[in-house]
């Protein structure tokens, strides 16, 4: 038996960063986001013996510990550890995780992936979960056991799916208000919104510590911003629901400028560099994904404009991704064991018909 569960990555359009501890305690935080046909994995194989082995294929690196011994935090592959050590796992297994944006990408990535092996783990023991609890789930394992700062909505977007708006109002009262936005407005989103890799990575800890102290302080910039972003949040989803994307576009851009009066660790010379040349290309909006310092730049291009903003970000050093938006959140499905195996196939053709012989 092999257990397999995909979690997806998302964008975040708006209020990140007031889903936050302390700011939606007090205030109250809001998220507009969508998640993206771009996965975490993983794969657990049951083995019966006394030992769990965790393979990371991203970062090539496997861990093997005993079922009698203590979990250790030492910074291999901790995520997986906490998760096993949650869900009470007491049996020998292979789990292999596989992620299609590395860490520190402003995708969500770290929560996904914690998702997406808290849902396969489930699926092995038989448990249901509902998804609120799942998200709580996940974010406990992450927050709370292993201290890694952050918010609520990745693991949120990635057990729900599809396009949400997200109300933040502490630990444990969370609402997600699914979106009903007509297909004809998803797919011309889709097809104007362009993806850039930066080509550098972040550590959104630090960002979002720097960014909580700011607010601790009572920086009025910093409070002024992020009541603004909550508030441009509420603005996107009324203009998204009614199709409005050039107003939906150019409210990115003034949910940036605010987010970067949040933390001088949000941008830096390089990414203001790649999202000028967007705008003078004739973007009229952007923001970088996730808590700011790298990752992937997220541009609103007018239809005519969408292949010169593409060139002119790829000339100045941007990367572009091909993507599409996903519909469905966090999935787990069982395997037979025998499909890891396979018989020798021969395939020959006869006028366009085809046979088979499968030697064993």
């Amino acid at each position: 038996m092999i257990i397999r569960a995909k979690a997806p990555l998302r964008v975040s359009f708006g209020g990140g960063g007031t889903d936050i501890s302390p700011y939606c305690n007090e205030n109250g935080g809001c998220v507009l986001s969508s998640t993206i046909n771009k996965y975490a994995y993983c794969s657990i194989r049951p083995n019966g013996s006394n030992e769990i082995t965790v393979n990371s294929l991203d970062f090539d690196m496997t861990v093997k510990y005993n079922l009698n011994e203590d979990l250790v935090y030492n910074g291999k592959l901790d995520l997986v550890k906490a998760a096993l050590k949650v869900m009470n796992i007491n049996e020998g297994c292979e789990v292999y995780l596989q992620c299609d944006a590395p860490a520190g990408s402003g995708l969500g990535t770290s929560s996904t992936v914690v998702v997406a092996i808290l849902a396969a783990l489930a699926k092995w023991k038989n448990i249901a979960i509902d998804k609120y609890h799942l998200a709580q789930l996940a974010y406990e394992v992450e927050r709370n056991d292993l201290g890694i700062s952050g918010g609520y909505q990745d693991q949120y977007a990635a057990v729900f799916g599809g396009f949400n708006f997200i109300e933040f109002y502490g630990s444990s009262d969370v609402i997600v208000n699914p979106l009903k936005v007509k297909r004809d407005i998803i797919n011309e989103l889709e097809h104007n919104l362009l993806m850039c890799y930066t080509g550098k990575i972040h550590v959104s800890a630090n960002i979002i510590n720097d960014q909580m102290s700011n607010y601790e302080k009572k920086e009025v910039d910093v409070l002024k911003a992020m009541d603004e972003i909550k508030a441009l949040s509420h603005a996107m989803k009324r203009e998204l629901l009614r199709g409005n994307l050039s107003n939906f576009g150019k409210l990115l851009h003034y949910g940036w400028e605010n987010k970067k009066k949040m933390s001088t660790k949000i941008t830096n010379p390089e990414i203001d560099m790649l999202y000028d040349e967007a705008i003078e290309a004739g973007a009229l909006g952007g923001k970088l994904l996730g808590a700011g310092g790298g990752g992937y730049l997220l541009v609103y291009c007018p239809y005519n404009k969408k292949h010169i903003i593409a060139e002119r970000l790829q000339k100045a050093g941007g990367q572009i991704m091909d993507w599409n938006f996903e519909y469905k959140g966090v999935q787990s499905w069982i395997v037979d064991d025998n499909s890891w195996d396979y018989d020798e196939v021969n395939v020959m053709t006869n006028g366009g018909k085809y046979s088979f012989n499968v030697s064993r």
